[in-house]
């Protein structure tokens, strides 16, 4: 399968997924604001909503939306630990957490990312997210990752996008259980080699 991916975007929950599963992946790196592959071709015609993460399948068939993505990656591997099988309130679980970090934390931070917003709802959107992170660093108070001691696709997505926290110069120091569960993610091996991936293809 093919990974179409930028660095500092979410698509980066699915190459940790991945790595996890030790699922291997061809990556393709998009140019997003330009919307094109390395070699200059249209990404539109890969994905025609211009955005990343798109995985492509064996069968040649391609998959976006990196949450759902995350699921079919590791439905792929059964019995792993990074996804309850179906119809059991184990993947419920993983799946509110999901819905949760799309709605109220990636959606929370696209109004930092774009340069036409108004410096008023900027401190708007910052004030949204402070709320989410307080509520967040409560809940990671009393348990190790989302879902409880174990590490799920829901953890790879809510990491990704916490780090754009630093994109954003948003210190999570006043959250320090959510400080503290970054860290721990980011010492993960899956998640340092995807990190690593990125940084090879920004200096390329």
């Amino acid at each position: 399968m093919k990974l179409y991916l930028t660095p500092h975007a979410c698509s980066l929950a699915v190459d940790i997924v991945a790595r996890e599963l030790d699922i291997p992946l061809a990556l393709e790196w998009v140019d997003v604001r330009a919307k094109k592959l390395r070699d200059g071709s249209d990404y539109y015609a890969v994905n025609p909503k211009g955005q990343v993460p798109t995985l492509q399948l064996d069968d040649g068939a391609f998959l976006t939306e990196g949450p759902v993505i995350v699921q079919c990656i590791a439905d792929g591997k059964p019995g792993n630990a990074l996804l309850p099988p179906a119809g059991t309130m184990a993947r419920y679980r993983v799946l509110e957490w999901l819905n949760f970090v799309g709605t109220e934390l990636h959606k929370g931070f696209t109004p930092l990312f774009r340069p036409t917003t108004p410096q008023g709802y900027r401190e708007i959107a910052r004030q949204n997210l402070a709320t989410r992170f307080k509520w967040l660093d409560g809940v990671l108070a009393g348990q190790t990752f989302l879902t409880g001691d174990a590490f799920s696709v829901a953890d790879a997505y809510c990491y990704t996008i916490l780090m754009w926290s630093k994109l954003h110069d948003i210190d999570l120091a006043p959250w320090p259980n959510l400080a503290a569960y970054v860290a721990r993610v980011g010492a993960r091996p899956s998640v340092q080699a995807a990190e690593a991936a990125e940084r090879q293809a920004k200096a390329a």
